[in-house]
């Protein structure tokens, strides 16, 4: 394989709800999620019973083509959605579910720039790489970038206006910053980016694919602040961890695009869309965005007692089950042993635990992830204090 991925020692062969278990038979709790996209939890009996049921019936087929689990999908989908998004583009991930957005924002307006924000992150394909901040992830390829991206600091309106020319399409935010280190938009800033789109005929772009389906303790993170955008990407968890990506907008802005301007072979496959309409029932009926708020908030007050106890801690960040525990040390000797004592934790850069477990987590897991973590924490201040 590719060596290009961050890779644990450990090999996953089993999931149930918010447990893996290894090739050895080891269980271990899951607060990595996929990289959030296992939020409904690991092989969910509805979202299994309707990936069965439909690969039975028809597993391809291509747009050119009607499908019922597609209509059926994008019907729950849309009902869902921020009022007025109600034209979407199906495809296989979030970063293609940006690129979709990139295009149709550009297509729209007839204009090239878009801004984008210090610490965001997009994606890696090309578009979705050139709205990316990250110069890990930007430098090696930046021959190859769309040099019409501009980045302005996270919360600072004045920054936007400043960026602003007659030339902006849009200004493509996260809610909240995943990648990033889980860094929760301030107060007023996207009201702020609504109120100037508004004025300057811009479009509002959020990306929500991994902030999206309940993740923040709200159907969509941007329900926190009442702000609607005009076309927001979605992903991740939308399947049930079959790979699916969707982009929505209004009908007025999707329709800018031409037939065969832009187009996904696999995009809409009626075994994704299967899958993701059972997960899109799941949510709704087992209350999995109430759960999430619940559950987040109790998990978030027992990590700031840690940042209470510990000097190696610095802060919590996040909203429902979407947490970031920084740290003032490097973290990957923490992020090793967790998992030495059976916990999956995930990162934002070195110094932050990001926090992406599945909504259907139990509060004992939560717990016993808190108390590893505490022994944990308590062994690496030892370490700095004695050597």
């Amino acid at each position: 394989m590719a060596n290009v991925y961050q890779r644990y020692p450990v090999c996953i062969v089993r999931g149930s709800g918010a447990t893996l278990h290894d090739i050895n038979g080891r269980a271990y709790i899951d607060c990595m999620g996929g990289y959030g996209v296992s939020l409904v939890g690991h092989c969910h009996p509805r979202v299994v019973s309707a990936i069965k049921e439909q690969c039975e019936k028809l597993i391809a087929c291509h747009c050119s083509l009607y499908n019922d689990k597609r209509a059926e999908l994008l019907e729950k989908l849309v009902k869902i959605a921020p009022k007025g998004l109600n034209k979407v583009f199906l495809c296989n991930s979030g970063a293609e579910a940006v690129e979709c957005a990139i295009k149709v924002a550009v297509r729209y307006t007839g204009r090239s720039e878009i801004i984008s924000m210090v610490r965001s992150f997009h994606g890696k394909t090309l578009g979705a790489l050139s709205a990316t901040w990250n110069p890990k992830y930007r430098e090696p390829f930046r021959s190859l970038l769309n040099q019409n991206f501009k980045f302005v600091p996270f919360g600072r309106l004045d920054k936007v206006e400043e960026a602003i020319t007659d030339n902006t399409a849009a200004i493509i935010v996260e809610p909240i910053q995943g990648e990033g280190g889980v860094h929760v938009a301030p107060k007023g800033f996207l009201e702020g980016l609504r109120k100037i789109c508004d004025e300057k005929s811009i479009l509002l772009i959020f990306d929500e694919v991994q902030t999206g389906f309940g993740r923040t303790g709200r159907m969509w993170a941007s329900e926190h602040w009442g702000v609607t955008p005009d076309i927001m990407c979605a992903g991740k968890a939308m399947a049930g961890g079959l790979p699916i990506g969707a982009t929505l907008a209004r009908e007025e802005i999707m329709d800018a695009f031409k037939i065969g301007e832009h187009t996904s072979t696999f995009g809409g496959n009626p075994l994704a869309c299967a899958a993701a309409s059972a997960v899109i029932d799941v949510i709704l009926e087992e209350r999995l965005v109430e759960r999430a708020w619940d559950l987040g908030n109790r998990f978030k007050a027992m990590l700031e007692d840690l940042v209470e106890e510990y000097k190696i801690l610095r802060e919590v960040r996040g909203l429902g089950l979407m947490l970031g525990l920084e740290a003032r040390i490097d973290i990957y000797n923490i992020l090793m042993e967790a998992l030495n004592r059976g916990v999956i934790l995930l990162y934002s850069g070195k110094n932050v635990i990001r926090f992406l477990p599945p909504l259907v987590i139990t509060m004992e897991q939560l717990e016993a992830v808190v108390n590893i973590l505490r022994d944990i924490l308590l062994e690496e201040e030892k370490k700095l204090i004695y050597g």
